[in-house]
């Protein structure tokens, strides 16, 4: 009984940490990710290792080929014109859904979530990636702005859909040295049109802030440029 207890919460432990390192630009795009050396990292077995690496499959952060096992997910244009594509459209109506039945708690949450990301530097000890920290108080920034949103299955199709892109943010070092690019901004103006419950304004702002992005993020993918519009 105590095995089976503790071994949801083993693999959930490696599920975090493995999640955690494919975002935070440890692992990169396309390496390989071999059970004998996930199971030493990870102190795992084979078994917890292959459950957790189906479930990031699942999310896109992974995948895998018939006798080569799984692999970080490499980047290409085409992916991120797709999901570029599927994001704009899936996050402008969840943010519509948002803004219409979000409460006075979900404003406040938002300020707060805004309040740190302002407050979190964008770079600390590597100067080529995003910051753990920011990264997180980004992600729980967008997340606030959707929170309003009482549909659950939109909700977590939005977030998936983030998720995805976070490889091609982490790996982007333009985001944080575009000098005519004030993301800051961005994220401001989110927030007060959201607040401020102007739909229309701050979802054509959130259509433009990831458009920008995508178009920032598709000069580090490794195969030919894709002709399909990004937005």
């Amino acid at each position: 009984m105590t095995h089976r207890a503790e071994s949801p919460t083993r693999a959930d432990g490696v599920y975090q940490r493995l999640r955690s390192d494919i975002l935070g630009g440890r692992l990169v795009p396309g390496a390989r990710l071999k059970f004998p050396e996930l199971c030493e990292h990870y102190g795992t077995s084979v078994g917890a290792a292959r459950e957790v690496l189906t479930r990031l499959e699942n999310e896109g952060l992974v995948t895998s080929r018939s006798h080569r096992g799984f692999a970080v997910t490499e980047l290409s244009h085409r992916d991120l014109a797709e999901l570029t594509e599927a994001r704009i459209e899936v996050e402008s109506l969840v943010l519509r859904l948002s803004i219409r039945d979000g409460d006075v708690h979900f404003e406040a949450n938002a300020v707060a979530a805004h309040h740190l990301l302002e407050r979190t530097p964008f770079f600390d000890d590597d100067p080529t990636h995003p910051s753990d920290a920011w990264t997180q108080a980004h992600q729980n920034f967008h997340r606030a702005l959707l929170a309003g949103c009482r549909n659950r299955r939109l909700l977590e199709s939005a977030q998936a859909l983030r998720d995805e892109a976070e490889l091609y943010r982490q790996w982007s070092v333009s985001l944080g040295h575009e000098p005519d690019r004030d993301v800051a901004r961005e994220h401001r103006l989110l927030l007060e049109h959201t607040i401020a419950r102007d739909t229309d304004t701050a979802v054509a702002q959130l259509r433009e802030h990831v458009s920008h992005t995508a178009r920032l993020l598709i000069r580090v993918a490794s195969d030919e440029p894709n002709t399909r519009r990004t937005a």
